[in-house]
């Protein structure tokens, strides 16, 4: 599948302190250009029982270049043991949008 430039990133953690770990780690170091929240009920196997738990899902937007960088921000931080971080392709979106996108994730040595 060919790479496209942008992506969503998604992870779900059961606590607002970790959330907020998260979000902060991941903005300040550019990483990303914005991080949604929502409450969410998971419905889940693990080790072999069903699970539901409330959890905050975050929805980030970034250039799938930043994939690698923002998978491993969250892991160093994350509660979890199996952590959910899914990356989603965007193929397409308002361009003005995208740029800034673009724009608020590069780190200063890249911006001209």
């Amino acid at each position: 599948m060919a790479e496209t430039p942008f992506c969503m990133v998604l992870t779900t953690i059961n606590s607002q302190e970790g959330c907020q770990t998260i979000i902060s780690r991941l903005l300040s170091a550019q990483l990303v250009a914005c991080i949604q929240t929502f409450p969410i009920n998971s419905h889940y196997r693990w080790e072999g029982e069903i699970c539901t738990d409330q959890e905050i899902l975050l929805l980030m937007k970034t250039q799938s270049r930043h994939y690698q960088a923002v998978e491993l921000a969250i892991r160093e931080v994350h509660c979890y043991e199996v952590p959910q971080i899914i990356q989603i392709p965007v193929t397409d979106g308002f361009q003005a949008y995208l740029h800034w996108i673009e724009t608020v994730t590069q780190h200063p040595e890249e911006q001209g």
